[in-house]
């Protein structure tokens, strides 16, 4: 988490409920699914994050469960195309809200948030930046991988 210095810390919460709802409720990407919205989650599912990549052409979602809280519901991360998800995690839809994490940093013209997650000790953040004091103004989604104790370099899509 380099990035994120400043006199304002970020915070860093088990998944809840109410991280999912603050990532989702301002964000243009949780709206209502128009048709020509991609994304890897079901049509009985909530949309909490989605954004096609450009390379590789992929699509990378978070999909919840309508009835998602802090005790009941579920949140999955989905990697690859409608006929070929990659990568979904967890596999087993069961409290799923333990293996997540999410962090929400903010101040006047920024706001970062970001959830993030480790399958098979590889280390996922899906994120959603904006950054209103750079000219022109910077907004990011996608997700960054990284291969903990190794020589691989975190990879940003």
């Amino acid at each position: 988490m380099k990035r994120r210095t400043g006199l304002i810390a970020f915070v860093v919460f088990p998944i809840l409920a109410i991280a999912v709802s603050a990532f989702s409720a301002d964000s243009k990407l949780a709206q209502p699914r128009k048709a020509e919205t991609k994304t890897l989650c079901a049509a009985d599912e909530r949309v909490i994050f989605s954004c096609v990549l450009r390379q590789p052409a992929k699509i990378v979602s978070m999909c919840a469960s309508k009835d998602l809280t802090n005790e009941k519901g579920y949140l999955q991360y989905r990697f690859g195309m409608p006929e070929k998800i990659e990568l979904e995690f967890p596999q087993d839809r069961t409290n799923t809200q333990q293996q997540f994490e999410y962090s929400h940093y903010f101040r006047a013209h920024v706001d970062m948030t970001e959830i993030n997650f480790t399958v098979n000790g590889v280390s996922y953040s899906v994120f959603d930046d904006y950054n209103g004091e750079e000219k022109p103004e910077v907004s990011e989604q996608g997700v960054s991988i990284n291969w903990p104790g190794t020589n691989k370099k975190e990879v940003r899509y």
